[in-house]
């Protein structure tokens, strides 16, 4: 079995001029990917490995994901091909996953996260909202040739704050 968490992003900052990679979280952002981040500990596996885009706005979630779930932020492995939109190039980089591990949390973007929750997943998601998370098992021993899997949870800060 194979287990993926993916989560996007929190919401970004767009008010200074900056090139889209470099966009820090806002305020809303960094409360809501602290909510959602101290809501997840019951759907996390005992071991994973965590791998985030190199954006900005990315690396700064997966920062307040793995403190507040007490990982060390030096296990965070940075991949600049997660800095995507598209679903298909997600698949190739989580493919290239060693099968030694069974678990892979990733931090990344939509329309990417959203397109392959919904082309793996079975049940189908409208709009992976920021801070959202995602666990998606996948009955494989090789990331190489996942198929479609079993959505276990989703949980999103709008659900969080009702």
């Amino acid at each position: 079995m194979k287990n993926l968490i993916l989560i996007r992003h929190a919401k970004s900052s767009w008010e200074a001029p900056l090139i889209d990679k470099d966009r820090p979280l806002n305020n809303r952002g960094i409360l809501d990917a602290h909510l959602v981040s101290e809501h997840i500990a019951p759907f996390l596996p005992k071991t994973f490995i965590i791998w985030s885009s190199t954006a900005k706005r990315a690396s700064e979630t997966a920062l307040i994901f793995t403190q507040n779930i007490g990982c060390p932020t030096e296990s965070i492995i940075f991949k600049d091909e997660l800095y995507t939109f598209d679903e298909r190039q997600l698949k190739e980089t989580i493919q290239s996953c060693n099968n030694d591990y069974d678990c892979v949390i990733l931090f990344g973007h939509n329309a990417a996260i959203t397109n392959f929750v919904n082309k793996f997943g079975d049940i189908f998601v409208e709009n992976v909202a920021t801070s959202g998370f995602v666990s998606i098992r996948f009955d494989t021993n090789s990331w190489e040739s996942f198929q479609k899997g079993k959505t276990l949870k989703v949980v999103v800060p709008k659900d969080l704050k009702n």
